[in-house]
């Protein structure tokens, strides 16, 4: 674990559900933020114990950047009772137009977090949301995988929309049909008119704002 800036920390480790033919490297990154009155975990995964003794201090959150980033999320709300605020999951329609599927085959749609039901430590988010522990949601490659702004880390994080897969931060090539990269650049545009210093993807290393501006060129 390391600390980029003043409390905003980044460490990563194995995805438990990573498999050779994954395009995506084994190692994936979490982030923690301790913005003097929560601690904000982005996409948890193997949290260091250092960190997991600040709930003490600190009101525990985790926030996801799409709601199949869940890693340890089911854990760390019955250890630390943390709330969560993430993107809905997909919906039987969702799931037939992102993937081509048929009806019967999307079912009831993802099952991604269904354990969390609806109690009143769940907070569904979408883009255009400023969520009440300093995060700002903004529009991703999917409606519910979406990149976050932190104003006091002067900080994005993403999750899937942005990542580095071994060549630098680019936009995720897997696109959905009909959607063109110049129309996810485009809304993704709106993250160069923030003051941005670090750039924060759950897959991939830390980078900066010159990295950010080279994956949101044309």
């Amino acid at each position: 674990m390391r600390e980029l800036r003043a409390r905003l920390w980044h460490w990563q480790a194995p995805h438990p559900d990573w498999t050779p033919a994954e395009p995506w490297p084994q190692e994936v990154s979490s982030y923690a933020i301790d913005d003097g009155v929560h601690l904000l975990l982005f996409d948890p995964l193997a949290v260091p114990d250092v960190l997991l003794a600040l709930p003490s201090e600190r009101e525990p959150v985790i926030v996801l950047t799409a709601p199949w980033h869940e890693r340890d999320t089911r854990s760390l709300v019955t250890r630390l009772g943390a709330a969560v605020f993430a993107p809905r999951p997909d919906t039987a329609q969702d799931l037939i137009d992102k993937f081509g599927i048929t009806a019967e085959q999307a079912g009831d749609g993802s099952p991604d977090l269904q354990w969390l039901g609806s109690g009143e430590n769940v907070h569904w988010y979408a883009a255009g949301n400023r969520l009440p522990i300093g995060v700002e949601a903004y529009a991703g490659r999917e409606h519910n995988d979406l990149v976050l702004w932190v104003a006091s880390s002067s900080a994005i994080i993403a999750g899937d929309s942005l990542t580095d897969f071994g060549s630098g931060l680019a936009l995720n090539g897997w696109l959905r049909g009909g959607v063109t990269r110049q129309q996810v650049v485009e809304g993704l545009r709106p993250l160069l008119d923030l003051p941005v210093e670090v750039v924060c993807p759950t897959h991939g290393a830390p980078t900066d704002r010159a990295a950010l501006e080279r994956a949101l060129s044309l």
